[in-house]
């Protein structure tokens, strides 16, 4: 069974940096897609930042580009999300999860419904 454990979550003041981490057991990742998404109270989950296997390829939705970095180290089958210049508008439960099938293209990296594993969230909030 997968498990994912995210950590590091936390309050900051605007501007402000966190590293969220999480920790994959279960399943060797090192041909999988990683991802973070996030939920706001009242919105859908949405699409964060996602690494290809390799690491050669990641993508981030636009409004934290520049501003968040994903890493993976798939030795210690772990995913990392860099949060500087936090907003108050990033304030959301941030999961990570793991794709369902290897190798999976850049579209698929960027959906929802293609990742199959979860971890419990971890929540960030930034304050004004």
């Amino acid at each position: 069974q997968v498990q994912l454990v995210e950590s590091g979550g936390g309050s900051v003041q605007d501007g402000g940096s966190l590293k969220l981490s999480c920790a994959i057991s279960g399943r060797a990742v090192s041909r999988y897609a990683l991802a973070w998404f996030r939920q706001a109270p009242g919105k859908e989950r949405e699409f964060v930042a996602a690494v290809n296997y390799s690491s050669r390829n990641k993508y981030y939705r636009d409004s934290v580009k520049g501003r968040f970095t994903i890493s993976r180290d798939n030795a210690e089958n772990t995913v990392y999300l860099q949060m500087n210049g936090l907003k108050p508008e990033d304030t959301a439960l941030y999961y990570c999860a793991c794709g369902r099938t290897p190798f999976m293209s850049t579209i698929q990296m960027q959906t929802r419904n293609e990742y199959g594993d979860w971890g419990q969230g971890t929540q960030v909030t930034v304050s004004s």
